[in-house]
């Protein structure tokens, strides 16, 4: 997929937002001993991602559930009565089929901050599910004082150095996940969590 001048200059620009990572820098030597890792990108598609993740050998599945999370799409909500429920099963059929147990590494981005608590729990599920034993869900989580940035968007400008479109003035839609809420949520509860000037956590839960 190849982008425009001007969207590859922005990416650029914007990519100070993101700056190194430590939870990518542990993700990568957790996987070091796979020369094919596969993995999920569940965000929109940047051609920097593309050219990264493919140069470090990996087998890639894609399917942007980040865009249509921000934007509440009508599609995967309906009104029961007085009540609007989240269509989470319709929301899942997005993903491209994936084999049970196959993926090394899911880079969720800040899904888990876009979608309604109770869509969090299969969500997280279906994610385990795809997992390889020693597999990583990779997630930004943002800390309880942000409440802006719901907009925003990552990606890899190098396998340990983020890139983002900055700061959304969108505010959130629901309360901030703390990392017991994580540990609970993620099978098993191996979460590894690495703190940011940023006021973002990284968020790893290996299975």
């Amino acid at each position: 997929m190849a982008l425009t001048k001007n969207q590859e200059e922005l990416n650029r620009v914007a990519a100070a937002a993101g700056g190194p990572s430590r939870g990518l820098q542990w993700l990568w030597q957790h996987l070091s001993h796979l020369r094919h890792p596969h993995c999920f990108e569940c965000g929109p598609i940047y051609q920097s991602t593309l050219d990264v993740l493919l140069l470090r050998g990996a087998k890639l599945y894609l399917s942007d559930l980040i865009t249509p999370a921000q934007k509440s799409s009508s599609e995967f909500w309906s009104l029961q009565g007085k009540t609007r429920v989240f269509l989470v099963d319709d929301f899942l059929a997005q993903i491209p089929p994936i084999p049970p147990e196959s993926l090394s590494a899911i880079c969720c981005w800040g899904l888990l901050d876009l979608l309604p608590r109770e869509a969090l729990p299969p969500v997280v599920e279906r994610f385990h599910s795809y997992l390889q034993p020693n597999g990583v869900l990779f997630s930004i989580l943002r800390e309880p004082h942000i409440t802006t940035g719901a907009e925003s968007h990552w990606w890899f400008e190098s396998l340990t150095l983020l890139g983002s479109s900055g700061a959304s003035q969108k505010p959130f839609p629901y309360p901030a996940l703390t990392n017991r809420e994580m540990e609970k949520l993620f099978p098993g509860g191996n979460v590894k969590t690495f703190l940011t000037r940023s006021g973002r956590r990284e968020v790893l839960g290996v299975k």
